[in-house]
């Protein structure tokens, strides 16, 4: 680690929090550990959990926390090396080559290293982080679990020794150590030889004073009243029994996104007419927005003394 991107560093895993705090991330003890640790450690962190509960924000407020520019890797199936580390420009060395020729009497094999110059290469992702110069970028690696493991194999040089080989050039390695987030919703497991090259932190959905506290940060037009109902209902909502009803809870972005909907709305109070009017913001799921019934949302929206 440079002396410069260490001093970019918070000091302690308290000042962290705060530092995320100021950049509108709220952050829970045991997930700033994680973070902490991995920065100091310099190792990859692995963060699963549900959507929406804050994984590829959290790789944003980094960002601008350590001053490091966010390089963004969105991973997707059938997702291949040459979209991820780095391709050829093949029409301009196809050009270089063609006006070789014209010349007369070039040295081809002089030609063919010409082409496989920097100039001619592509970068990606992986090779834009290890290359980033001082201090360093942050990449996000996300949704790793929705690429396969022919991937995950891949990945596995550059998790473990920020390098990369690349056959017409050699080994590249990090100019400057990136601090690189994985994110899994958990479609399916990963590789354990991905997990032991991280660390690695179970993401869950915030409590309801967190989520108050996200909610007042991120839609400061809304009142402090309706800024607890908010946190109170998806909490609630997201609590047993009720979250057997739904396939998938309403994320920290939904609950943001509803805020401002009320507010949009001119909602003082939230009531059960409320509540159905705007299920759409909370739910992506038609099954979803049909179980919120209006019953359940009067019980939802019951004081914390008279909830069941």
């Amino acid at each position: 680690m440079t002396s410069s991107s260490a001093a970019l560093i918070p000091v302690s895993i308290d000042a962290l929090v705060q530092a995320l705090q100021r950049v509108g991330y709220f952050a829970d003890r045991r997930l700033a550990t994680a973070v902490y640790l991995a920065l100091k450690l310099q190792r990859p962190l692995l963060l699963e959990g549900e959507p929406g509960v804050g994984k590829t924000a959290l790789a944003r407020a980094l960002s601008e926390v350590l001053a490091r520019s966010l390089i963004r890797l969105q991973c997707y199936d059938g997702l291949e090396q040459r979209e991820a580390l780095y391709e050829w420009n093949y029409a301009a060395q196809l050009l270089h080559m063609r006006a070789a020729e014209g010349q007369g009497g070039a040295d081809m094999a002089q030609v063919e290293r010409e082409v496989y110059q920097d100039r001619y290469l592509i970068r990606r992702p992986l090779l834009q982080a290890l290359q980033a110069p001082a201090p360093g970028a942050v990449l996000l690696i996300d949704e790793v679990d929705r690429a396969d493991e022919p991937f995950e194999a891949f990945l596995l040089e550059y998790l473990g020794e920020y390098q990369v080989s690349i056959p017409e050039i050699g080994t590249v390695r990090a100019s400057a150590t990136p601090v690189t987030l994985l994110t899994s919703n958990r479609t399916r497991d990963l590789h354990d030889a991905v997990k032991r090259r991280c660390l690695y932190h179970w993401l869950d959905y915030p409590d309801r004073d967190r989520e108050l506290a996200i909610v007042r940060a991120q839609v400061p037009g809304a009142s402090a009243a309706l800024a607890l109902q908010v946190a109170d209902f998806v909490n609630r909502l997201r609590s047993q029994p009720f979250a057997n009803a739904f396939q998938r809870a309403p994320g920290i972005a939904e609950s943001v996104e509803w805020a401002k909907a009320l507010v949009a709305l001119d909602t003082i109070v939230v009531d059960p007419e409320v509540v159905s009017d705007t299920a759409g913001i909370l739910f992506k799921q038609r099954e979803d927005v049909a179980a919120l019934t209006s019953d359940m949302a009067a019980q939802l929206l019951q004081p914390a003394d008279a909830a069941p």
